[in-house]
This record gives C-alpha cells, sequence and structure tokens, in this order.
C-alpha cells in the first residue's frame, strides 16, 4: 500500500516555483543551454522560460550570472544574439498587446507565484518585467566583452535594413512618420528626431519610395518610452484616453505640470525597473578608457539626447526632476512611510521604498543625460567664447537652460533644500546612527551643480534668495561629514568646485556678512556670520584630512580670494584659522616639496590683500592676527632655497630629538629626561596662550626665537618637528600672475634680501625634499618668490607693528587684547596703501580633464549603488574609472548604538570607487 507514495517529497503545489528556478540552473534545457547548445531556433520553447519563471528581479540576476553570458557569447554567440532579439521582440509585442498591462498584477503576479501548474490566463505584466530584466542582465556582459570594438552591438542593435515599398501602398501613417514635422518649434526650427528620420524625397516618375526601417535599438528605446508613460502599468489607469493607453503625462506637478496622478507603490516600481534598463543602456560608455571617452561616444546616450523627439524629451525630463523633488508626496500615509521615521527603521525593516528607490534612479537618470557630452554631444562654444548646448547637442542641457519661470524656480530650490535639510538632520540626530543616510544627496549636489552651470538665470535666482547662505552651509556640512570617508573624496572635490563657482558671483560674496539659517551640527556650529563659517569649514577639511584632499585645495583657497572683498567683521577664530592654513602653506617643507604648492600661498597673499583694501577697519582680529605673524611674512620675502632646506634640517632634526626623548620615557626612565618633558610642555602651552592673547614684551609673538616656534603651533602639531606634515601638490589648473612689489616695499625689502647664505652647509638636498621627481632649484625659488603679492600686507605691517608693539608695552596684559582690537579698528592708512583694484573673480573653467573625472565620478557613484543588491555591473569589466574592493574601516563611535540594537552581521568587503 506504501509502494506508490511518490519517493521525491516536493514542495506542496509548487509553491514559488522554486523547483523550476533551481532547475533553470541544473537542467540542461536551462541557462547551460544557451552556451551548450548552438543556433538554437527562435521558435524554440527554450525561450519561454526566460519571460515567465522569473518573479522578482533578484531572481534573474541570481539564476543568470555575468558568467553565463560571458561564455555564451565565447562559445554561442548566435543564441546570446538571439535572446536579445527573442527579448525586444516579445517586449514589442506585449507592449501593443490589448492584455497588456494585465489588471490587478500584483494579485497575478502573487498568484501565478504559487501555482506550480500554468492557468489559461497570461500574465502579460510580468512578461514585460521579466523581458526588461533579462535586458538589464545580459547587456552589460555584452558591453563589457565588446570593450571599444562593438562589432557585435552595431550587427544586433544598430544595423538599419532599407526596403523598396510602393509609395501608393504607403500608409497614412507610415508616410507621415518620415515627415519633419517641427513647424510649431519655436526655439528651434529642425528636430534631430525628425531629421534622423526624414527620407529623401523620390525622384520624379518612380513609384517606389526606398524606406529605412529602424533599428532594433531604435525601437527599444521608443518601446522604453512607451512603457514610461504607459496607463495602468507606470500611471494611473483613470487617465487613459479611448483605447490609447500611451499618454505622455508629466508623472508629477512641479515644473511643467500643476496635476499630481498620485502616489502607487506598484507604478513605482514598475517605473524602476523601466529606469534601470534604461540606465543600463545608458552606461555602455563606462566600458570606454577616459582617452576614448569623447572620441568613442555611446550611440545609447547619443540617440536618447540627440534622435527623441522634443515631447519627449521635455515629458521625461520634468517627470525626472519633480518626483526627485517633490516633496509633497511624502505626505501620504502608509505603513512604509510611517516605519521609515522611525529610528533605527534601517535595522528593523530591512524591505526596500519603492519610492526612495525611484527617486533615487530618477536623479541618477537625470545626472548621467545632463552630463553626457561625447563626440557631436559637446556643446558649442559661442561668440562669448562660452559653450553652451543647443538642441542638436544634447536636447535635455538645452531644455534645462531655457526654463526660466519663477515658480519652478522656488520649486526645484525648494526640492532640494528638502533633501539636504534631511540629510543634515540625520547627521545633527541625538541618537547616533539612528537614521540611515539618504542614499541620492550625491546626486542632488550633482543635478544643483548642473543647473548653476547651464541655467544663469536659475544661478541668478539662488543667490538672491534667502537660501543662498544656507546651500553654502548645507554644501560645507556634508563636505566635513564625508571627508574621512575615501569613497566619498570625489564628492568632496565636486562641492570645492561648486563652492568656487559660486564665489566668484558679486550677489553670492554680499551675502556672506549674514548669518545663517540652518542648524549645524554642534561638532561643526560656530559664532559668528556665513564667512566665518565658511573660513572654518575650509580650514577643517584643509587641516584635518592630513593631505588625502590635495586636489581641493586649490579650488578652495581660491573660493576664499574671490569672497574676500566682501569679509567683515572676522572673528577672532577665523581669523586664526586663516593665519594657520598662511602658516601651513608657507612652511620650507611644504612650499620646496612640490612645484605648484606656492600657487596656495599665492592666493592667500591675494585674499589678505583684498580683505585690508576693502575693508580694513571693519576686521581688527584679521589685522591682530597679521600683525602677530609679521614674522612668517618679512621670511618670505628673503625666502631662498639654502634657508628653506636649512628650516627643514632643523624640524628633522628636533623631531629625531624628540622621538628619542620618548622612547626613553616609554622604557620606564623617570629621571632627567621626564622632567625637561614636562619643562617643555609647559612652555609649549605658555607660548601657545601668548599667541593668542599677545602678551606681555617678554612673552610677545614679536620676538623672534617665539615666532618660529610659533609657526609649529600654528599647524596644529605637537613640536616643530610635525611641521613638515605633508600636504599633497595640488591639481590646479590656475597660474597666478607675477606682479613685483612696489619701488616702497622694495626700498624696506631691499637690505633684506641682499642677505647672503651659505647654501654649502645645508645638511638637507634639494632632492630629497621634492616628490615625485620634483628638484627644486634656486631659480625656481626665486620665479615665485619674487612674484608673490607682499606689497600690501608688508605696508600694513610697517606701518601698524611699532604702534602696536608701543600699546602693549604701556598697558597690561589683561587689558592689551581689547586696547589693540579698538585701536585697530580706528586706523586709516588710506594715504599708504594703493588704490584699491578691481574685482577679477577667478571662475571654474571646465577642460577636457574635468568633463571625463565628472563623468566617471557620476557613473561610478551610479556603479557602487547598482552593486546593491542586484550588482547590475559587478563582474563586469568596467574601463572609466578604477572599481577596488578594500577592507571596511573601523566603525566610528557614531555607530555603537547600532551594534546594541542588534546589527550584529560581520562587514565584508564592500566596493570603493577610486
Amino acid at each position: 500500500m506504501f509502494a506508490k507514495f511518490p519517493q521525491k517529497l516536493t514542495a506542496p503545489f509548487g509553491l514559488l516555483s522554486d523547483e523550476a528556478k533551481l532547475a533553470f540552473r541544473s537542467k540542461p534545457d536551462g541557462i547551460s543551454k544557451l552556451f551548450s547548445t548552438r543556433n538554437i531556433s527562435e521558435t524554440d520553447a527554450y525561450w519561454d522560460q526566460y519571460f515567465t519563471l522569473f518573479d522578482t528581479p533578484s531572481d534573474v540576476f541570481s539564476l543568470i550570472t555575468s558568467q553565463d553570458v560571458r561564455r555564451a557569447l565565447l562559445e554561442a554567440p548566435e543564441n546570446v544574439a538571439m535572446l536579445i532579439r527573442v527579448t525586444t521582440s516579445r517586449l514589442f509585442n506585449l507592449v501593443s498587446d490589448h492584455t497588456f498591462p494585465t489588471s490587478n498584477p500584483t494579485l497575478t503576479s502573487y498568484a501565478s507565484s504559487f501555482m506550480k501548474v500554468g492557468t489559461s490566463e497570461r500574465n502579460t505584466t510580468k512578461e514585460v518585467l521579466n523581458s526588461l530584466r533579462v535586458l538589464q542582465r545580459v547587456l552589460p556582459a555584452v558591453f563589457e566583452v565588446q570593450g571599444e570594438s562593438n562589432a557585435f552591438e552595431l550587427e544586433i542593435l544598430w544595423k538599419k535594413v532599407e526596403v523598396n515599398e510602393d509609395q501608393n501602398n504607403l500608409a497614412p501613417d507610415d508616410a507621415a512618420q518620415f515627415v519633419i514635422e517641427d513647424d510649431d518649434d519655436s526655439d528651434n526650427g529642425d528636430d534631430p528626431a525628425h531629421t534622423a528620420l526624414a527620407s529623401p524625397s523620390p525622384s520624379k516618375g518612380t513609384s517606389k519610395l526606398k524606406k529605412t526601417l529602424p533599428s532594433l535599438g531604435e525601437k527599444l528605446f521608443g518601446c522604453i518610452m512607451d512603457l514610461l508613460f504607459c496607463c495602468g502599468f507606470t500611471l494611473p489607469s483613470k487617465i487613459q484616453v479611448d483605447h490609447y493607453k500611451i499618454n505622455y503625462v508629466i508623472w508629477e506637478k512641479g515644473v511643467g505640470s500643476t496635476t499630481d496622478q498620485g502616489p502607487n507603490a506598484q507604478y513605482d516600481s514598475n517605473k524602476v525597473e523601466v529606469l534601470r534598463l534604461l540606465l543600463v543602456l545608458l552606461s555602455r560608455q563606462i566600458y570606454v578608457p577616459p582617452s576614448a571617452l569623447f572620441n568613442k561616444p555611446s550611440f545609447y546616450s547619443l540617440h536618447i539626447v540627440r534622435k527623441m523627439r522634443r515631447r519627449d524629451v521635455l515629458t521625461l525630463l520634468c517627470s525626472l526632476m519633480n518626483t526627485a523633488l517633490n516633496t509633497t508626496s511624502e505626505q501620504n500615509i502608509s505603513i512604509g512611510n510611517v516605519a521609515g521615521k522611525l529610528p533605527y527603521n534601517h535595522l528593523v525593516f530591512k524591505g526596500e521604498d519603492s519610492r526612495m528607490i525611484l527617486i533615487s534612479m530618477c536623479l541618477e537618470t537625470l545626472c548621467a543625460l545632463l552630463d553626457f557630452q561625447s563626440g557631436p554631444a559637446r556643446d558649442i562654444v559661442t561668440g562669448t567664447d562660452e559653450a553652451a548646448p543647443t538642441a542638436q547637442t544634447n536636447a535635455f542641457r538645452y531644455f534645462l537652460a531655457k526654463l526660466h519661470r519663477s515658480q519652478d524656480f522656488v520649486f526645484i530650490l525648494n526640492g532640494l533644500t528638502t533633501i539636504w535639510a534631511q540629510q543634515l538632520g540625520i547627521v545633527n540626530n541625538l541618537l547616533p546612527g539612528s537614521r540611515k543616510s539618504l542614499p541620492y544627496v550625491p546626486d542632488t549636489v550633482i543635478l544643483f551643480w548642473k543647473l548653476i552651470e547651464l541655467n544663469k538665470k536659475f544661478r541668478a535666482f539662488v543667490l538672491d534668495s534667502d537660501h543662498a547662505n544656507d546651500i553654502l552651509g548645507y554644501l560645507l556640512c556634508y563636505s566635513l561629514d564625508i571627508k574621512d570617508k575615501p569613497q566619498q573624496h570625489g564628492m568632496c572635490r565636486a562641492i570645492s568646485y561648486i563652492i568656487q563657482t559660486l564665489s566668484a558671483e558679486p550677489a553670492f560674496g554680499s551675502r556672506l556678512s549674514s548669518a545663517m539659517k540652518i542648524q549645524v551640527p554642534s561638532k561643526w556650529a560656530t559664532p559668528g556670520t556665513t564667512a566665518d563659517f565658511m573660513i572654518i569649514a575650509i580650514y577643517s577639511i584643509v587641516a584635518t584630512t592630513s593631505g588625502t584632499l590635495n586636489s581641493l585645495y586649490p579650488a578652495l583657497i581660491i573660493s576664499l580670494s574671490n569672497a574676500a572683498p566682501y569679509f567683515k567683521n572676522l572673528s577672532v577664530i577665523s581669523s586664526t584659522r586663516l593665519m594657520q592654513l598662511f602658516a601651513s602653506f608657507s612652511n620650507p617643507h611644504f612650499l620646496l616639496s612640490d612645484e605648484s604648492h606656492p600657487r596656495l600661498l599665492f592666493f592667500l597673499l591675494e585674499m589678505f590683500n583684498s580683505i585690508i583694501s576693502h575693508h580694513l577697519t571693519e576686521n581688527p582680529h584679521l589685522l591682530y592676527a597679521i600683525l602677530s605673524a609679521h614674522k612668517t611674512f618679512e621670511d618670505l620675502g628673503t625666502f631662498t632655497l639654502a634657508r628653506g632646506l636649512r628650516d627643514i634640517q632643523r624640524s628633522r632634526t628636533l623631531k629625531e630629538e624628540q622621538t628619542h626623548r620618548d622612547e626613553q620615557q616609554s622604557q620606564g626612565g623617570k629621571g632627567l629626561g621626564q622632567v625637561e618633558g614636562a619643562h617643555e610642555e609647559k612652555a609649549r602651552l605658555l607660548r601657545t596662550e601668548s599667541d593668542q592673547a599677545l602678551g606681555s614684551a617678554a612673552e610677545t609673538v614679536f620676538a623672534v626665537d617665539d615666532e618660529e616656534d610659533q609657526e609649529d603651533e600654528a599647524t596644529g602639531t605637537t613640536g616643530a618637528a610635525e611641521v613638515t606634515r605633508p600636504l599633497m601638490s595640488p591639481t590646479s589648473e590656475i597660474s597666478p600672475p607675477t606682479t613685483g612689489p612696489s619701488e616702497k616695499v622694495k626700498g624696506k625689502m631691499r637690505a633684506r634680501r641682499s642677505i647672503s647664505v651659505d647654501e654649502a652647509g645645508t645638511a638637507v638636498s634639494a632632492a630629497s625634499v621634492g616628490r615625485n621627481g620634483f628638484v627644486p632649484t634656486q631659480e625656481w625659488v626665486t620665479s615665485w618668490q619674487q612674484g608673490l603679492p607682499l606689497d600690501v600686507v608688508m605696508l600694513v605691517i610697517s606701518e601698524l607693528l611699532h604702534k602696536v608693539q608701543n600699546l602693549q608695552a604701556g598697558r597690561q596684559k589683561a587689558a592689551t587684547t581689547g586696547a589693540i582690537t579698538d585701536f585697530l579698528r580706528t586706523v586709516d592708512l588710506s594715504n599708504v596703501l594703493p588704490a584699491t583694484p578691481p574685482l577679477y573673480p577667478r571662475h571654474f573653467v571646465w577642460s577636457d580633464a574635468s568633463v571625463i573625472w565628472l563623468t566617471s565620478l557620476i557613473w561610478g557613484d551610479i556603479y557602487v549603488r547598482g552593486m546593491s543588491p542586484l550588482g547590475i555591473w559587478n563582474a563586469t569589466n568596467v574601463r572609466l574609472f578604477y572599481v577596488k574592493h578594500a577592507q571596511a574601516q573601523q566603525r566610528p563611535i557614531s555607530e555603537a548604538m547600532t551594534s546594541v540594537v542588534g546589527f550584529l552581521t560581520p562587514r565584508g568587503q564592500r566596493p570603493e570607487r577610486t
């Protein structure tokens, strides 16, 4: 009686089709057939499982690996080509099928997942989604294998077929398809999409018309656009007009639309699926090396930015932007939305938020489209020597530059600041690690950069609005938050360029004297104005990163120089920070280590000159700091290579002595060495106090010996040995002008510059100081040293130093500081200083190298986020940027609460883009 029982127990009713999915990996008619059997026919039933077997994106990306596709391309490439043809053909037919989209797709999908035996009802929505997912999986492997030689892609996706068709038998719709229809466009007379589709008019007397059929790639882009605006799939069914299910309406209210279609999690999920395939197509350029980025443009990106109809471009642009920036969509009440507000929600609720994924996907697609400049898509240089996009180069960049309505600017600015405020609130949370950082904040920063770069009206609107100071605060706070994360250093560099762009505008500087309205986290908060926060934040970025952010130095220091003419009433802290930056950049070891380092010193001196020329009496604390560091300025006037090498040797000797004393103390000695260490520590603290207060004559910072030691203290190090902390070489494209000192200053400095130096007595060679093969010479030192703009500062020092010293000598130490600052507020040097020079701010100038760098930054972030959870481009040979896997760093204290709550999973390796 028991003989009739099956020998193998299976899941009841084939729940979730697990057996079929496992068989797809193991059985001969599964994925292995793709590379083991040659020339699989298009009508073979084998292809059907690619559209009906999978239920989620994870199923496709786990059951079809990139190694499977790569192996099939090597052993049976015709099967991969057939898979692409069959999948796209199924997708095109399903979109035009009257049964698509399936009514109540969610319920039908669940039912088909739990039933092993298929029903007679066909789930067309599931088939469409699986078609999209299969293409998302296969195409990156195809891009990688082909590399720059894309013959396989051209043959499958971009080959056009010309056919002869009887002109008299042309259907009306077909005839209209090949006519330029752009008469109603006001900005541009010829639409690239219609121009590309237009066919040559037949000659007289012929009845045949040669018709070029669109390629598979062109039809795929058209299908993607239809799916993005398909009623019942990505849009509500209620807006469908008659039997036309494709309705090109903007998804949400905002730019170009005042109506909202309402939130729907299923529609958002479907939009994500379609946008993911669009991103995969646009990612073709990451498989090209940087040197070939401009010469070998992606056909996919070129098609969407140059060949799409104007209506499609505008609808897609507004839909992506409104969805990403529409904060009102978060007001809907749902379990997921409420759970997202709870502390540690990312630990309790592991499911993905469809709305957040959609916002991230929209921003990624926007940044990729707005950034694309390759081949014929490069901006065209106008008569003003400024490059600008056109409708023929990149329509998305062109129409973004054409935005002009104030209500659109208000919507965009409010959306951006709301996202940044949410991120700042997460950083400033009372419970450390209780809220997960927003994944799309870097994309909003890039989008803001593109807006102020392309749209001058929007840039002026931002600077004239009340949010100008807040935006600077958001950007600097975000940069401070990520400066210690190596994988985010590219974003820090982008922020520095944005700040340089803003600082070159007069409207930006006029608002620096007011306070910011945003609530800065206490660890970064500082009293004073926006200018004070800007100075202290830039100092923190430079001084606390140990040279790892060397590429940021030029842009950040230039930003200070651009904004310097507007600095008023700088606080004691910000004035001290400026002098500490100056002491670090004027250190001999830093100056002689790289050929470009003196430029940073030039920009700082230019900043001091601007402050003195425009607002001398309104910055007494900065004047006080300049006078206290007078010897540093004087030493620059007499700086030589030999003296710089001697100073470096002196620092090294002191460091060696300090190391020797530390070793003796660590061995347990408590004799004279320890007593001397305590005495030196006390002397160091006294020198620090005198630096801040300008004490009595015996302790004054104007003393020569003490001032040399205070240069060490200004760098934030312990002793003179640490002065040689390397500040790496900046990569600035701006060369400082070489203007010599005035005759008056030359007379004051002639005696000092004629000092002879015994160069043979230096113990350190120049070759051991320079980095990357650079060897400083005296001729090189002279070339930049005589061009330093020291005139204005030296005149101020010569006029005020002895007066301050006399005032200091005649008062008690407690009353010295207040008396000196009161005196400096009343000085008048108009008859001594030269005339105020005109303002020449340094704008950020785009170059080919910077365009390639930003493209790699955008796609690097997209690549890293795409690795979780699907790993779209993982295990493919990316050539645009280098990807390495680094061990996760030790978690900071802010993540301690996360471990207490229960996040006990050990961290593995995480991707890091460089």
